[in-house]
């Protein structure tokens, strides 16, 4: 299984299910953390489980967060 491997059959899946809105691997990973973060993980944790090394690009899903649900608040929001 090549490194690609994951992303073909991802997109295949995608094209033969009939969704309109292509999605590759990356959907995956950025709902997982999107999904975290509606859970209330802690953003330090969620930054650990991608691999982030700065907080600051886990921090990408949180203004991600504040589209979807705007009366969300985090407790980072506070500092």
């Amino acid at each position: 299984m090549s490194a690609r491997s994951p992303g073909f059959t991802m997109k295949k899946a995608v094209r033969t299910s009939g969704v309109a809105k292509m999605a590759g691997v990356h959907t995956l990973r950025h709902g997982f953390a999107t999904h975290l973060l509606m859970k209330g993980v802690d953003i330090r944790r969620i930054q650990d489980l991608l691999g982030h090394k700065s907080v600051e690009t886990t921090m990408i899903y949180t203004h991600v967060m504040r589209t979807i649900a705007p009366d969300l608040r985090s407790p980072l929001d506070e500092l």
